[in-house]
Order: structure tokens, then sequence, then C-alpha cells
């Protein structure tokens, strides 16, 4: 040993000093639940929870419609359609389905501001939107029909569809799922159920301004031409009647002679009569060649 040794103190461990609750972890005894305040109404959520969260956990005095909200957390909220807009304390008008719930916050969903916020939103939607609900397959289950029966509207304020005339064709094309954009409100749900649930890749939202719309990745023109896999999954979230599983596309419309769901708008596209891939198994199996007829085993023709 050296002559120059000299005594080394124990090295701690090099967590010794890292206190619990930085980084990403909740501060230590943290339950992990935020509390805050609903018109009046005291009520606790989880962390990482939204306004819209705490607003649907209480008997509120308005209704806050969340027409581009789809209850799972793989699809959404992208505050489109502002339909859900609810006053704060602290941050004034906020949309609830994308705004985190804050401890102590007071929420108010019959603020003047909020209030008026929610109903101009709505027209807004409403003034795009083929409002023919008779003839829709959606009818006395859709969303945006639900938000205006409960909003007593009776009259958009800024017109509708149907003055403009401007319907643009129902892409009835596939075999499996028909498109009606006039019926969309581009809440994206189903862009988002095609691209980040199934991971089909099909959907996109295209264009800009009055021309936005429902398109295809692959650039096609209709479903049919689409690499669409037929999975149903946009029209499983679909808050309207944009998108529907054929076969149920009038399932309610009110049988008025002479008024259907398609000559509603007037324009459809049609399928070009060929068997288009890839589909899933099952589908491919439905859709594939017709079976043939049974044998004549009676000699003659048949009765």
């Amino acid at each position: 040993m050296s002559s120059d040794h000299h005594t080394t103190e124990e090295v701690p461990p090099l967590t010794e000093t890292i206190a619990p609750g930085t980084a990403t972890d909740p501060p230590l005894g943290a339950d992990g639940r935020v509390s805050l305040t609903v018109d009046g109404t005291d009520v606790t959520v989880a962390s990482g929870a939204t306004l819209l969260d705490a607003v649907e956990a209480v008997e509120t005095d308005d209704h806050v419609p969340a027409l581009c909200h789809y209850d799972r957390a793989d699809i959404g909220p992208r505050s489109e359609c502002r339909t859900c807009m609810v006053g704060t304390e602290r941050h004034g008008i906020v949309p609830a389905c994308s705004f985190p719930a804050e401890a102590g916050l007071t929420v108010q969903t019959d603020a003047t501001a909020a209030a008026e916020a929610r109903s101009v939103n709505l027209d807004l939607v409403l003034s795009d939107h083929n409002l023919r609900c008779t003839a829709c397959g959606k009818n006395g289950r859709c969303e945006l029909q639900d938000a205006a029966i409960e909003g007593e509207i009776e009259e958009p304020r800024y017109g509708v569809l149907d003055d403009r005339d401007e319907y643009e064709p129902i892409d009835d094309s596939s075999p499996f799922i028909q498109i009606d954009r006039n019926k969309c409100i581009l809440c994206n749900r189903c862009v988002e159920a095609c691209n980040d649930v199934q991971v089909e890749g099909v959907l996109r939202i295209e264009g800009s301004g009055q021309d936005t719309r429902i398109g295809f990745q692959s650039d096609a023109a209709t479903m049919e031409e689409s690499t669409c896999v037929s999975c149903g999954h946009c029209a499983t979230v679909c808050p309207t009647g944009a998108l529907v599983e054929k076969g149920i596309e009038d399932a309610t419309t009110i049988p008025i002679p002479g008024f259907t769901q398609k000559n509603s708008v007037g324009k459809t596209v049609g399928s070009s009569g060929e068997t288009k891939g890839p589909m899933t198994p099952k589908k491919r199996d439905d859709a594939g060649e017709p079976a043939a007829e049974p044998a004549d085993t009676t000699g003659g023709d048949w009765p």
C-alpha cells in the first residue's frame, strides 16, 4: 500500500438522491385521481381524464354533445366539431372532449358563452348535412339527430344543405359499405378507425374548406376501387349515416311511396359488377363466385 493512501468514504447508491415523483411518475402517495366541480357538483375522475369524462359523470345543467368524440382511447378526440364547449373559471371556453381535467377546476355547462358556442357550432354542422332524416339508414340511431332533438333545433340558423342543391352522389359501388358524403360531419372517426385501429390505410381526409371530404389514400374514385377490405369498422364508428353497411341502409327509413334513401339525393355511383379484392377471408367467401345451379335430375324442364 502506498504512503499516500487515504481513507475513502463509502460511495452511496446512485439512486439514493433521486426523489420519487420525478419524470412521469405520479407524486408519492397520489392515488391517480383528480377532483373538480361540474355545475356545482363535486366529481372525481381518473388522472388523465378529460372534462367530458367529468361532465358525463354527473347530471349537468345543459346538454353537452360531443359529435367527434368516440369512447375509446385509440380513436380521437380531434376537437373537430366543437359542439362540446364548456365554461371554466381558469381557461374560459374550452372543448370538453379534449381538455384535461384539472384538480380544483370549476366547470359550467350552462355558461352563456359556452351554451352559445355549442348552439352555433351545432347549427354549422347541421347546415352542411343532408337533413332528410326519414330517408336515412341511421334514422333513430344518429348522434347528430339526437343532438338536434336535445337542443330543440327546428331550423338551423345558417340554412341547410338542401337549400344550396350541392348534393354529392352516393357511393354505392361497394358490396359491403355505402358512403353518403352529404351526411358526413368530418369527425375523423372513420379515418382513425381505418388507419390507427385496423391499420388498413384506406381512408383519409382530403381537400380544404368547403371541399373537404372523406377520400381514399389510394386516390381511388369509389369505395369499390379502393383498397378497402370491408371490415366495417368505419361504419361502426360513424355517428351519422355517412357510412352504413349494405343491407341496412334502408332499415330505418320511413316507407313513403316514391321517397327512398337513394332518391333523396338523386345521384348514385353504382357497382361495376366486378368482384374485387383484397377483402377479409369471410367477405371474400361471401362475395365469391355464385354457387352453381342444382343439376337437373328430373330428366325434363324445371316446373
